[in-house]
């Protein structure tokens, strides 16, 4: 099988219920093949995803609400699209030469990949994963980053040399400035208030921090050598900067412009991504095939993971359960001494979105006035059935309007419920 490709994107949770539990993942694209996704409760590689159609990851987002991952796959000039929740590949976009960067829209209704060969940025309808517009940037376009108000989208040019950054106004998809950074710069990123923006100069060996709203560099900070990605925490006040050629994080304060801290991590570190809560920061060692794991108090590597080969860019995100679909059958009532008994109780649980079979889920049977029948687990199939014995009590007529079947979610499929049918023996 080949690998899926260059970036993948993930997006805050909003399609499942507030109050359902959602699991926090790293994806992480392998240049060497696939995008392993990461448990990062366990610290553990759950699967890897792979596209038949993809081929080379590089960096990797996630888009907006979670439900969605983005990976470009810069040999193919496709976007590949993954259904988070589920972890599977549903389709492979066109996109223009030697996708590298994307990004995807605050209200998740636009995808960008910017074009290292062909030094454009793609347009994607992310509704009908089309690419609608193309827009002409400028060479080498490479690391890509959006305002929080969708506005603004900086693209990178990793030119050797004295580098720009991309100003591209997302209302007209026109670029709209060009602001000199340093020498060859590489990766972008956006601080979570729209103020600043933070760029690495991969040969300049700092990173300059940019105001927004002027365009003016604020100060350059040095980092060490070679260096390649940038994560800012959710406050906004540090930025967490790989040195791919010292085999390091370094740490940033971005109020004072400072360097505060360099922690030596994996050979030739590329990628870096937080958690939600800013207390972990990951970080892709490309020689080393393993992903690094940095507590941001302590500022120390607290644990490795091997992931796939060569580890590129990833993306850590908030994902909902999977929807899921139960499908209640038909009981058949029998009348016994002091009670009946409610034979063949059953209930098929599905995922919503691929339709396959969810094993060893509890179904929870009850009348439609909600006295408890039986409980059951689903098997392979999806499906869960048992018999209740039910007192005299409960009524023939409650049981013969029929039954629920529930199912009370976790934080890998959703709650789903249905209604069955009870008929006389």
């Amino acid at each position: 099988m080949v690998a899926l490709g260059a970036a993948l994107l993930l997006v805050p949770p909003g399609t499942a219920a507030a109050q359902d539990p959602v699991r926090v993942l790293g994806y992480v694209a392998n240049n060497g093949g696939g995008v392993s996704v990461l448990d990062t409760a366990t610290n553990a590689v759950t699967t890897t995803l792979v596209d038949s159609a993809g081929d080379s990851p590089y960096g990797v987002g996630v888009a907006f609400d979670g439900t969605r991952g983005y990976v470009t796959n810069v040999r193919d000039d496709t976007l590949t699209v993954i259904d988070t929740p589920t972890n599977t590949v549903d389709a492979a976009v066109p996109v223009g030469d030697g996708p590298a960067g994307v990004v995807v829209s605050p209200s998740g209704g636009h995808v960008y990949v910017s074009n290292y060969a062909a030094g454009t940025v793609s347009v994607v309808d992310a509704a009908t994963l089309t690419t609608t517009e193309t827009i002409p940037v400028g060479a080498n376009a490479d690391g890509i980053a959006i305002t929080p108000d969708g506005t603004r989208l900086y693209v990178a040019h990793d030119v050797v040399g004295p580098g720009t950054v991309s100003v591209v106004d997302t209302a007209t998809n026109t670029e709209i400035a060009d602001i000199p950074t340093g020498s060859t710069p590489t990766a972008v990123a956006v601080t979570p208030d729209g103020a600043k923006l933070v760029v690495v100069n991969k040969f300049s060996n700092n990173v300059a921090v940019v105001d927004t709203g002027s365009n003016a560099v604020l100060g350059t900070v040095p980092v060490s050598f070679i260096p390649h990605g940038v994560a800012i925490s959710p406050d906004g006040a540090r930025a967490y900067v790989t040195n791919s050629e010292a085999h390091s994080l370094s740490v940033v304060d971005l109020v004072a412009l400072t360097p505060v801290a360099q922690i030596p991590v994996g050979s030739r570190p590329i990628g870096v991504a937080l958690t939600p809560d800013g207390a972990k920061a990951y970080v892709t060692n490309y020689n080393s095939g393993t992903v690094s794991i940095v507590d941001t108090a302590s500022l120390a590597v607290v644990g490795s993971v091997p992931v796939g080969a060569n580890p590129v860019g990833l993306a850590i995100h908030a994902v909902p359960p999977a929807p899921t679909r139960l499908v209640a059958g038909y009981g058949q009532l029998q009348l016994r001494l002091l009670g009946f008994t409610a034979r063949g109780l059953d209930a098929t649980l599905t995922e919503s979105h691929t339709g396959r079979p969810v094993a060893g889920k509890a179904i929870a049977f009850r009348t439609i006035k909600g006295h408890p029948l039986c409980t059951a687990t689903t098997n392979a199939q999806g499906k869960a059935q048992c018999d209740a014995n039910v007192p005299l009590l409960v009524g023939l007529s409650t049981l013969l309007r029929g039954y629920t079947a529930s199912y009370a979610g976790d934080t890998t499929h959703g709650r789903a419920a249905a209604h069955g049918a009870i008929g006389l023996l």
